[in-house]
């Protein structure tokens, strides 16, 4: 009987009401998102709910007392136990709020120009290199697994990252955006389904072994070689220089690879090889193309 009352009782104000509260809870979730306060809020809700529900239901005066203390001292103190996911979500609302669009042209081309920088001088000094570009699917699982810095994408970040005898070199980075979120991840090898060449070392089976299980582009330098190679969809394009690698990077953001400087006929033929490999015709495509 008390559930039709109050289900009779509800009026547009007490709609509104509900509807206020639920955006504030999706607001908040929206920006904690792939951090582990996220994890942590769910499970302090998940349990408040049941012990609530319990309390109730028993009508544990004393209990319903302490339990609403915790629940006040709990609120004052997730702020001050995750200030640093708190204060990158916020940094994150006030891009969006001044017009900042994580998918614009500007921001891509600025993206793997950095990107093709590095890789280039990454290559002429045989550096070994492991940058992993985050798309649709999110990778905060592998971010979680390296230092986290959340840094605006340079060049120079990247050569610094990569020197052989820095802490970071030994691992990947991940980029999100425009900003490298983290560096030395531990990556995925690949389940050797795509591995025509035998030869291959731990850098570009993580690298196709990434590719394999979401839809990140991985770029690699090879420490051996200074080869240059991308990865996407389990297959793996190799013997990449710096404006090949750019027009790659280029297609799969989106942005008119009939820009690039070199329009060779042989280049045109690659380029169309390429769309077809990542399915922008059809899925063709092989290790070594």
């Amino acid at each position: 009987m008390d559930l039709v009352w109050t289900i009779q009782s509800i009026d547009s104000q007490a709609i509104i009401d509900i509807l206020l509260v639920a955006l504030l809870i999706f607001g908040a979730s929206f920006l904690v998102r792939g951090t582990q306060t996220l994890l942590v809020l769910r499970g302090i809700i998940v349990v408040m709910v049941v012990i609530g529900l319990l309390s109730s239901i028993l009508n544990l005066v004393a209990f319903n007392w302490i339990l609403r203390g915790i629940i006040t001292m709990t609120t004052v103190a997730i702020p001050i136990i995750f200030q640093p996911e708190l204060r990158r979500a916020f940094e994150r609302l006030g891009r969006a709020s001044m017009g900042f669009r994580q998918n614009s042209i500007t921001q891509r081309e600025m993206v793997v120009n950095a990107i093709c920088q590095a890789a280039g001088r990454l290559s002429e000094r045989r550096h070994g290199a492991l940058i992993v570009l985050e798309r649709q699917n999110r990778l905060d699982e592998f971010i979680s697994t390296g230092i986290q810095l959340d840094s605006e994408i340079t060049p120079q970040l990247l050569l610094t990252i990569f020197w052989p005898k820095t802490e970071l070199h030994d691992g990947a980075v991940i980029v999100r955006g425009d900003r490298v979120m983290a560096a030395a991840c531990v990556l995925p090898l690949s389940s050797g389904r795509n591995l025509g060449d035998r030869k291959l070392g731990t850098r570009h089976r993580a690298s196709l072994g990434m590719s394999e299980i979401s839809d990140a582009v991985v770029v690699t330098v090879s420490e051996e070689t200074g080869q240059i190679s991308v990865s996407n969809g389990g297959r793996m394009i190799r013997r990449l220089d710096a404006t090949r690698l750019s027009t790659i990077l280029l297609t799969f953001y989106g942005a008119n690879p009939e820009d690039a400087s070199d329009t060779s006929p042989a280049e045109s033929n690659r380029l169309e090889k390429l769309r077809r490999w990542v399915g922008l015709v059809n899925r063709e495509g092989n290790i070594g193309q």
